[in-house]
């Protein structure tokens, strides 16, 4: 994982700039994921740093990691508390209606043989909460802003196909595959930690999102505060 991927450093946390299509956890397969890159981020620690949440492979952006045991206790009890706050940013295959809302809806598992698992509606899941505002509007496609107030399995994936009626470009699962990959980037985290500085860590947006004709420009950076809705509590991962 080379130097420039780092986001935040210090004694007890990381944030890596996670490139999509690395797994977090070590596939069946036995193909590379994060673990293959855990030596290179000790940074003069003898334990592998530890990550403190998940992000879909195809997933991009901030991904916390923590740097000894006691630190990854806290960090998570931050999630646990519903206190971290996440912002993402997605590319939508589609205009959607309205410019910002929230999305409520209650998700659950399905699996066939045919198609696999998915997280769809289910009055009897997991209550989910995020909301959105569209930064951006070009050539047929919507690039949104995602602040997940829960962070269930595929939350912002399934939000965006069932709650906007416009999924994310590139995926696969609920919607369709794109050259580009899946538009999907972890921009901002932040952590708070009482008695020091909050871990706050921003992702640039992918090449990716250039080639599609988004760049930075369209990422506000005056929205780089947390606001009192982009709180994020635990479960597997949002993307």
């Amino acid at each position: 994982m080379h130097g420039e991927r780092v986001l935040f450093l210090d004694g007890e946390a990381l944030v890596i700039d996670k490139p999509a299509g690395l797994p977090v956890d070590p596939p069946r397969d036995g193909s590379l994921s994060l673990e293959n890159h855990l030596e290179s981020l000790k940074f003069g620690f003898q334990r592998w740093p530890k990550a403190v949440h998940r992000l879909d492979r195809d997933t991009s952006g901030c991904l916390l990691l923590s740097r000894n045991p006691k630190a990854h206790a806290r960090l998570q009890q931050a999630f646990e508390q519903g206190l971290v706050s996440k912002r993402y940013v997605a590319l939508l295959d589609g205009v959607v209606d309205g410019t910002s809302g929230l999305i409520e809806m209650a998700l659950g598992k399905v699996s066939t043989a045919e198609t696999g698992w998915r997280m769809v509606e289910d009055p009897n899941g997991k209550k989910s909460r995020t909301n959105w505002r569209v930064l951006e509007i070009k050539d047929g496609r919507s690039l949104v802003e995602f602040l997940p107030e829960t962070g269930r399995t595929h939350q912002i994936r399934v939000h965006a196909a069932s709650g906007l009626g416009a999924p994310v470009v590139g995926d696969g699962v609920y919607g369709k595959a794109d050259g580009l990959g899946m538009m999907l980037h972890a921009q901002r985290l932040i952590v708070p930690r009482p008695g020091k500085p909050d871990v706050l860590a921003e992702a640039p947006l992918p090449e990716r999102f250039a080639k599609a004709g988004f760049a930075d420009e369209a990422v506000p950076v005056a929205d780089v505060a947390p606001t009192a809705d982009a709180v994020t509590t635990p479960d597997s991962t949002d993307g």
